[in-house]
Parts: C-alpha cells; structure tokens; sequence
C-alpha cells in the first residue's frame, strides 16, 4: 500500500515534486495538490492528472476530505512561509519535508546522513546548492579533517523563480551552516550565482577545501571518496556527475589562508560538478530544481518505508 503524500507550493519546484512523484515513485501516491493562485499552472496539471486540489492554501489542505489519509507533506513555498505552515500543521501528526531555507528541523542530505533523521517529524532539505555540493564536503571530511570549505553554485537566471529570488540571504546562511553540520567543516561558506547566459547553462557547483594532508596516500582516499559519494548522489539525481578530476593542489606560502581558517593547511582540493534536470516538468537546464524534488523524493521514501517498519515491528509485537 503507498503511502499518502501532499505538496504545499504549486510553483515550478511544487509541480516538478508532483510529477516526479506520480512517475517514479512505487511507495508514494499523491494525495493532495495546494496552491492560492487558483490559476496557476500547477494547481491546473494536478486537476488534468487526477490529483485533488486546492487553492486556499494550508488551511485548504487541512479541510480537504483526504487530508486524514496523507502520512507526508512536502513545502515547496517559502522559507518565511514554512514556519506558518509547519505551526498549522504540528497537532495533526503529519511528517514534513521541508524544500525552503527554514531550517526549522534537521538538515538532511540523503547521501550523507538520511538515516540518521527518517523519522524525524520536520526534515529541512537545505538549498540546492547545498544538496550538490556537501556530499563532496562530506567526503572530504571523512578522509581528513577540513578546517574551511567553499561553495559556489551557479545557475540559471531563468530558473531561479520568484521563491528562489526571495531566499538569497536564506540559501548563503542555511548552506554555510549546512556545510559545517552536515559537510563536517570547521567553517563553511556559500555563495549563489544567478547566471544571465542565453541560452541558459545547467547548474554548475564548485567546492574548495582547505586540508592538512600532505601526503599522496590521502590524496588518493580523498578522490576515491568524493567518487564514491557522486556516484551515490547520482543514484537518485541521474544528472548530478563530476565535470572533472578531483584537483589537490599544494597551498603557496604566500597565501593568505590565515583569513579563512587559523588551523594548519597544506593542500587545496578543488572538486568540480555540474547537474542536468531530468525535465519530468522543468528545461533540463534547471538542474538547480531538480537535485531540491529528487532529494526530496528519495527522503520521502525513506520515511515512508521507516514507518512502514514501525508499524511492522508493531503488529508482530501484538501478535506475539
């Protein structure tokens, strides 16, 4: 039996999660499309696809006859409106995966810490950048300690819709923090370019590290483990992939690393990746949006079949 899923967010981000769920998905169903422009094109493919609807927002879902059978809500709006729709939500006992800057639960990163946070009642999916490039930290880090980790994503002006827009200052201070909880760094630093090029390039991230390794054997583990990790991201982000070799190179004496970290480095590694949307609803260029519904969509999953276990584990102790 699937479990039941909504999405709050009609938008582009709202509607590709939609699709995504209805194709590929064999453990959710979607139980509820909410919007508050009655006109948008989200709320009207949801209606041609069979999914109920409605336009009145939080409060519309909670009044719709379906809303007693949806285990699942994801948001797709705003950071700001996050926090309103989370207290609307918090007495009904629902699981909230959260696709705004909030931060108002745990961080997850599928790739590096899903298990630790399924079944958590509010999962915050930090920022697209964050979901392309903290795997890389995160791997880093497992090699070798990173007193300083930098990031920069780049994408499509075009892609970046009004949501998106709003939450700049969000993206740079839920990543930066992301980076050091979640990517293991001592101290991280994000930064989002919105790329007026036409036409429009797909999303393109780098991560710089700073390292104490010196030694060749290290350099090694750390190539091996951020591919390792790409090909893990990959599974469930089928455009996310290196855009070349990890680069190590030695820190010059005269560099001034002590403004970023005042920890002993010697080496700079220097990853490289670009991600291509699957286009269910997106150009494929919006690789920036589609890492957000992929990742999402994996954590979903993952909650869904927690609970499933519970309940499991549950009934056999009944029976027993």
């Amino acid at each position: 039996m699937k479990t039941k899923v909504a999405v709050i967010g009609s938008g582009n981000i709202g509607t590709d999660l939609m699709i995504k769920v209805l194709r590929l998905s064999d453990t959710l169903e979607m139980g509820a499309m909410v919007g508050i422009d009655p006109g948008s094109d989200g709320l009207a493919r949801a209606r041609r696809l069979g999914v109920p609807v409605t336009a009145e927002g939080v409060e519309g879902l909670i009044a719709m006859d379906a809303f007693a059978d949806i285990k699942i809500v994801f948001d797709a709006t705003s950071a700001k409106a996050h926090i309103a729709n989370a207290a609307a939500l918090a007495p009904h006992g629902k699981q909230l995966v959260d696709l705004t800057p909030a931060a108002i639960g745990p961080m997850v990163i599928p790739a590096v810490n899903l298990d630790d946070h399924v079944g958590a009642d509010n999962v915050n999916m930090v920022t697209c950048g964050g979901q392309a490039t903290i795997p890389v930290v995160a791997a880093i880090s497992s090699e070798t300690p990173v007193p300083y980790a930098e990031i920069v994503a780049s994408i499509a002006s075009k892609s970046a819709g009004p949501g998106t827009r709003a939450n700049i200052d969000e993206f740079t201070e839920t990543t930066s923090h992301a980076i050091e909880s979640v990517g293991g760094a001592g101290r991280g630093k994000a930064v989002i370019v919105l790329n007026p090029a036409e036409p429009p390039l797909i999303m393109r991230d780098t991560v710089l590290a700073l390292v104490n390794a010196p030694d060749e054997t290290t350099h090694e583990a750390i190539r091996a483990a951020v591919a390792e990790r790409v090909e893990e991201v990959a599974s469930y982000v089928p455009g996310y992939r290196l855009k070349q070799q990890v680069q190590i190179t030695p820190v010059p004496a005269d560099q001034p690393v002590h403004t970023l970290t005042a920890a002993p480095v010697t080496h700079q590694v220097s990853v490289f990746l670009e991600v291509e949307g699957a286009a269910h609803y997106l150009p494929a260029y919006a690789g920036n949006l589609d890492i957000m519904t992929s990742a999402a969509l994996r954590m979903a999953e993952a909650m869904a079949a927690h609970a499933t276990e519970l309940r499991t584990t549950e009934i056999q102790g009944a029976d027993a």
